[in-house]
């Protein structure tokens, strides 16, 4: 299609008319970051002036900046808590909000173990699609000919439940999902899936993944592009076919469908899409069949340009085993979002994954960003010490900082608790690096573990070898990633007081469910209901490894007086050392409860 050579942008040369306004709007929100900041600060001030919380702190209709930066605190999802429960129990007074709250966003676990509840309103699924169509714009300018094939991505719906007062509770990419932006999204020759809306909302776990995976593989040649939202997804589709092969052959070569696919709504779905096909049935025999897995994926989809999946932050350690998979297929990072708001795009998508940078686009919420050295553990804010917030536009290359938010929905001055590093600028939008989410210890997939929660499940754990006259003297941990699912792996070093009554693979077969029955919530749907978890692993080293451990770390030149053993361990020289005193190893026998009803 020819495209109009005044919509043209400075950012390339877009692919058709509708790719040149989205680009043209990037370069126009870019530009006028400030005065978009601005007025995104009034419009969001006016609207929720007459909330219970906004008149509190007494601004009087004053939509300022100065104004709002005096008066309103900087606060976390704790200091929100009494105001969301109301809401949640069913309170419909402008409590955050001029506008109704909709439904909440479930985020990632608290300290208490529950998921967070982010209040949303019914338009910012407007704002989250304005984002979504941005994308493809932008990665047509690094890839041309994606309207020529289809992308097969593993999207899923997960369980949501509804509060006290009868809102619904569910992530956010379910709420998008299951809503009409997604499910009567006009058609866009650039964004076809091969999987229908069928199988992608279909909240069986198993027959979703199994019906987008036969479809992939029916439309293995259409294929240009493979996508999960976070890389350890990704990888599970992946594992998923090696365990399953057989039975997707079986059904593509009779041309009937898996009888453990009960979902009514797929099974008609497929009764149309399904035909026998016994040559692309010898096709993956032969190639699943192969010992090496290595490059499966342009084996078995060979058109494929690149691979679309988050490997920032976290899911950074997923990065080698999606090369080996994939033949070294470039990684697309393409958004930056979360469950309070959804935040800007990679303007440079085929980058290195070490060199991800996301542009904050200023129409999507008000942002301000709280300096933060790169060696601290964070920053305490206190009455007596207010912090000293700085701007969209006025954050500087190379420093770190922590996001803090204004939304529509009637968050205001929220930390959002993601670390994020300037990296530089297009037009006057700084773009940034996602560092890490702040005290994080541990991640597979969406969870979330810190330190505090790790000691605890640890001294739940160790209550079961005291009647051993055990105890743990000092455990690390890190977050395995090679095995599919990834998996926690604890070490432990014991002191056993009687060599003739120590604990057996049994007990620490239980020690290990009890760490995990301990960790929050996230984790435990990711173990029960999502399978994108592995069984928690203890590994038992030699007495005096811990004291290797840091005469190691002071050859490095760590202080004596300062060293405190690391509870989250990934340098490689470190785990060697470790992997070469363990005496046992032993994984949890079961699956910890959880329920989506489950608060704790």
């Amino acid at each position: 299609m020819a495209v109009d050579s005044a919509l043209s942008s400075p950012l390339g040369p877009p692919a058709c008319e509708n790719d040149a306004k989205a680009l043209q709007f990037i370069e126009e929100m870019t530009r006028n970051a400030e005065s978009v900041q601005q007025r995104v600060l009034a419009e969001i001030l006016t609207r929720n002036s007459q909330t219970e919380y906004l008149t509190r702190f007494k601004l009087n209709g004053a939509t300022d900046r100065e104004t709002f930066k005096s008066k309103v605190p900087v606060i976390t999802y704790e200091d929100l808590q009494p105001e969301i429960q109301r809401i949640a129990n069913g309170d419909r007074s402008p409590i955050l909000s001029a506008h109704p709250i909709s439904e909440f966003l479930t985020s990632s676990g608290t300290s208490a173990g529950e998921r967070k509840l982010m209040p949303t309103i019914k338009e910012e699924l407007d704002r989250r699609q304005l984002l979504y169509s941005l994308l493809m714009p932008v990665m047509n300018l690094c890839v041309p000919g994606l309207d020529k094939g289809k992308g097969l991505y593993f999207l899923f719906v997960k369980s949501e439940t509804r509060t006290p007062g009868g809102l619904l509770a569910r992530p956010v990419l379910t709420s998008y999902y299951k809503s009409d932006h997604f499910k009567t999204r006009p058609y866009d020759p650039y964004n076809v899936y091969t999987s229908p809306n069928e199988a992608i909302l279909c909240p069986d776990s198993f027959q979703s993944m199994y019906t987008q995976m036969i479809c992939g593989l029916l439309e293995r040649h259409q294929v240009l592009r493979l996508g999960a939202v976070f890389a350890s997804g990704l990888l599970r589709a992946i594992r998923f076919l090696q365990l399953n092969w057989r039975q997707l052959a079986q059904d593509i070569e009779t041309g009937s469908l898996n009888p453990d696919i009960t979902d009514p709504s797929l099974r008609e779905c497929f009764a149309k899409i399904l035909k026998p096909n016994p040559e692309l049935a010898e096709f993956v025999r032969h190639e699943c069949l192969k010992d090496s897995w290595e490059g499966i994926v342009t084996r078995i989809w060979p058109n494929t340009k690149y691979l679309d999946v988050i490997v920032t932050g976290a899911m950074a350690q997923y990065i080698p085993t999606l090369d080996y998979y994939s033949g070294g297929l470039p990684l697309a990072c393409t958004m930056y979002a979360s469950s309070e708001c959804y935040f800007g795009l990679n303007l440079n998508p085929m980058c290195k994954p070490s060199e991800v940078s996301y542009t904050i686009m200023p129409n999507m919420a008000y942002f301000e960003f709280l300096p933060h050295e790169p060696d601290s553990t964070g920053v305490t804010l206190t009455p007596d010490s207010p912090p000293k917030l700085v701007d969209l536009v006025d954050v500087e290359v190379g420093k770190e900082y922590e996001l803090v938010i204004t939304t529509y929905a009637g968050l205001c001055r929220y930390r959002v608790g993601d670390i994020l590093r300037v990296t530089g600028f297009h037009n006057s939008a700084p773009q940034f690096h996602f560092v890490r989410r702040k005290n994080v210890l541990l991640s597979i997939d969406s969870d979330k573990t810190d330190e505090a929660e790790l000691q605890t499940a640890v001294e739940n754990a160790s209550r079961l070898l005291r009647e051993f006259d055990t105890s743990v003297v000092e455990y690390t941990s890190y977050a395995d990633t090679k095995t599919i699912p990834g998996h926690y792996v604890v070490y432990w070093e014991l002191l056993v007081k009687d060599s003739a009554n120590s604990p057996k693979n049994e007990v620490l077969q239980q020690c290990c469910l009890a760490m995990e029955e301990s960790l929050n919530s996230v984790y435990r749907q990711g173990r029960v209901a999502d399978n994108s978890i592995g069984p928690l692993e203890i590994r038992v080293v030699k007495n005096g490894t811990f004291e290797e451990l840091m005469d190691y770390a002071i050859s490095r030149g760590a202080s004596i007086n300062q060293y405190k053993v690391p509870r989250c361990v990934s340098f490689s020289p470190i785990m060697e050392l470790l992997d070469s005193r363990v005496v046992s190893s032993h994984f949890s026998p079961a699956l910890p409860h959880w329920t989506p009803d489950r608060r704790r």
